[in-house]
Parts: structure tokens; C-alpha cells; sequence
């Protein structure tokens, strides 16, 4: 179940996460658990799940996604009106000119496809909106 109805998708992550000192508190699990039940949407995308090691949340895109080169050059163009720059690596991420800094990665599965975006910056929704439209 999703909504659209959180404090904030930064928020919403930093309390899926453990502080160190609770790292081993089944309770404390259990209750971030729970919050999954209310996993926020953005841009109409249900969020899926966090990336494992840098915790950006993920959100499904409609459909698969297969990469091809029209799809780069779009992935491409869609970078560009943000700033930014795709590199390449497993799967593409969206990087800002201004200092490099990820903004979001594109995972293409044989199940789905999915965007990991960084919570905090400014222009999330609009830029998963962007991804979607140029991917579909």
C-alpha cells in the first residue's frame, strides 16, 4: 500500500533506518516494518524498496525498461535538462555537473524497472517524472 501522504520523503527514509545503538532491537524493527505499510508515492510511482548499500529509495517504473541506444540518448537528454551528466557503470546514474554529486540511478531488471533517487534534492519528483516519460 502507498500514499501520498508523508512528512517528507527524506523523512519517510531516515526513519526506515537504525541508529547504530538500535541495530539489534527486534521492537525497534518491527516498528520501521510497519511504516513500509505506508510507503509514500512520488509522481504517481510507488516506492519499492531502499537501494541496499546507499539506502536512496527506489520507486517502480510502470514497465520494464530495456536500454538501448534511444533510450541513452533520452536518458541522456533528461540528465542534461537537470544539470547533469549519465554515467554508466552495471546500470546508469544521473550525476550533477556541479560537483558529481548522484541524484538518481536507473535499475533495468527483467521484473521491472527502477529509479533509486536522492532523497534531499530539490527536484526529485520532477525528475522522476522526467525518467518515467522518457523511459516509457
Amino acid at each position: 500500500m502507498t500514499t501520498d501522504v508523508t512528512p517528507s520523503l527524506g523523512a519517510y527514509v531516515a526513519g526506515l533506518k537504525a541508529p547504530r545503538e538500535a541495530v539489534r532491537d527486534r521492537s525497534a524493527f518491527l516498528e520501521r516494518c510497519a511504516a513500509k505499510e505506508r510507503a509514500p508515492a512520488l509522481a504517481g510511482l510507488p516506492l519499492v524498496g531502499l537501494g541496499g548499500s546507499c539506502g536512496k529509495p527506489a520507486f517502480a517504473l510502470p514497465r520494464p525498461v530495456r536500454f538501448d541506444d534511444a533510450a541513452c540518448e533520452r536518458l541522456e537528454r533528461v540528465a542534461a535538462d537537470f544539470d547533469a551528466f549519465v554515467e554508466y557503470g552495471a546500470y546508469p546514474h544521473l550525476k550533477l555537473h556541479d560537483g558529481g554529486q548522484e541524484i538518481a540511478a536507473v535499475q533495468d531488471w527483467s521484473v521491472g524497472a527502477f529509479v533509486f533517487l536522492r532523497p534531499g534534492y530539490e527536484r526529485k519528483e520532477e525528475l522522476l517524472t522526467a525518467i518515467a516519460t522518457a523511459l516509457a
